[in-house]
């Protein structure tokens, strides 16, 4: 049977999320990405919460990225989801891109938001 793009990537995720677990320590910078925009979210799955996030749906980034292209997004959303976890004293953590290669945004985003000062 043949599997659809979509079902491969979910297939990807599943074996990446049995060893990567994000904690209170160093949470798990969670990636999905859709044809048009990009969601991040910083993760602690021991206490099952959402602790920073960052979109381009949201309204501030949104009014940043207009007209940009989506490297070029992807870079402006990691900067600023670093920003928000380095306020919330996170500097540490684990990385996982969702199943995605990790080329093109998702390595966008994860450069500057290593740039911007978080560690993985």
């Amino acid at each position: 049977m043949k599997r659809s793009p979509r079902e491969l990537r979910i297939r990807r995720h599943r074996r990446v999320r049995k060893r990567v677990e994000g904690s209170q320590e160093r949470p798990r910078l969670s990636v999905f990405r859709s044809n048009v925009h990009l969601y991040v979210q910083v993760i602690d799955d021991e206490a099952g919460r959402t602790l920073v996030a960052a979109s381009t749906m949201e309204k501030e980034v949104r009014q940043q990225v207009a007209g940009q292209s989506g490297i070029l997004q992807a870079q402006t959303v990691g900067r600023i989801l670093a920003e928000r976890a380095l306020e919330a004293g996170i500097t540490q953590i684990v990385f996982d891109r969702g199943g995605f290669k990790y080329h093109g945004r998702v390595k966008a985003l994860a450069d500057a938001a290593r740039e911007a000062g978080l560690s993985f």
